[in-house]
């Protein structure tokens, strides 16, 4: 979740786990499944990069995690959360997408031995993006940060796939460019619970670093699939589902049929810039800091339909 990293970028007292560390305060969705949220903030010091939803699956033979924070600190802790709450090994690690905040604790999973699985596009635009976060996220977290935060997928999702964690299925579906170009969709079988990454926003702003247009085709799609609950990268870690979508569907839909009319007149981009969404402001937080870079993302996409 960020178009621009320059401007996106609780623990709880439990005994220490056997990893050595606290682990995050998690929310119990369902049987076997887990969810730490986020604050509804951009990275620094102060947070350590704890901005995202991320969280884990129990199966009867071993453990999922789904995206794992904005740091190594929160990765660590995240691992903990799993030791405090199952001996059962860590087999795999499912990044949603590309930015920092889902994906920056992959190293405290490194030794578990999992297997690190993503988007079939996710390896080259971390290829291509990493350096870059790495640096950006190491001002904003005020610490050194060295290569190995960058953990790119073992396997890809071209299409979908099926993990059997045992007594459960994860089915994992690549979809095509909305939010990023790299969004991976997890849906668990067994409990009905969709795990959207940043596909879905919820009170935070979204962030439009994909196709605007693709977006909202994607969200078509999602609205048919059966689920008892959601999980948003960004928001309550439990909600109905398609309700969820309402406001985010109501700010893409403004965010696209506004900016048309601004270039149907032949304003410039900075008229757009004063006048897209601005009645969007108050429903939303980090509205100042989001509203204007979609705005412009938007622009660029629909002036050359």
């Amino acid at each position: 979740m960020m178009r621009s990293i320059c401007v996106f970028l609780l623990t709880v007292g439990l005994p220490l786990s056997v990893h050595g560390t606290n682990g995050l305060a998690m929310e119990q969705l369902a049987d076997g499944i887990y969810v730490h949220q986020g604050v509804h903030e951009d990275v620094d010091s102060g947070n350590r990069g704890d901005i995202a939803n991320i969280g884990f699956v129990i199966g009867d033979d071993c453990v999922a995690v789904i995206d794992t924070g904005g740091s190594p600190a929160v990765g660590e802790d995240l691992r903990a959360a799993v030791e405090q709450r199952t001996e059962k090994p860590i087999c795999h690690v499912i990044n949603t997408h590309v930015h920092p905040d889902h994906v920056f604790g992959n190293n405290a999973f490194v030794d578990s031995g999992a297997e690190f699985i993503g988007h079939h596009r996710l390896a080259a635009q971390l290829s291509a993006r990493g350096e870059y976060y790495r640096e950006a996220m190491a001002r904003m977290l005020d610490t050194e940060l060295d290569e190995n935060v960058i953990v790119p997928p073992d396997r890809a999702v071209e299409d979908s796939m099926e993990l059997d964690l045992g007594g459960r299925v994860l089915r994992l579906q690549a979809m095509p460019t909305a939010h990023t170009d790299t969004d991976l969709v997890v849906l668990d079988q067994a409990t009905g619970t969709l795990w959207l990454g940043d596909l879905l926003f919820v009170d935070r702003i979204p962030s439009l670093d994909g196709s605007l247009l693709g977006w909202l085709a994607v969200m078509d799609d999602l609205r048919d699939i059966d689920a008892e609950r959601v999980v948003p990268g960004h928001g309550p870690v439990s909600l109905d589902w398609p309700e969820a979508a309402a406001d985010q569907q109501r700010y893409l839909e403004v965010l696209r049929d506004q900016t048309r009319q601004v270039i149907d007149a032949g304003a410039t981009i900075d008229q757009a810039l004063r006048h897209v969404g601005r009645d969007e402001r108050d429903a939303w937080q980090l509205f100042e800091e989001y509203h204007e870079g979609n705005v412009q993302s938007a622009f660029a996409e629909l002036e050359w339909e």
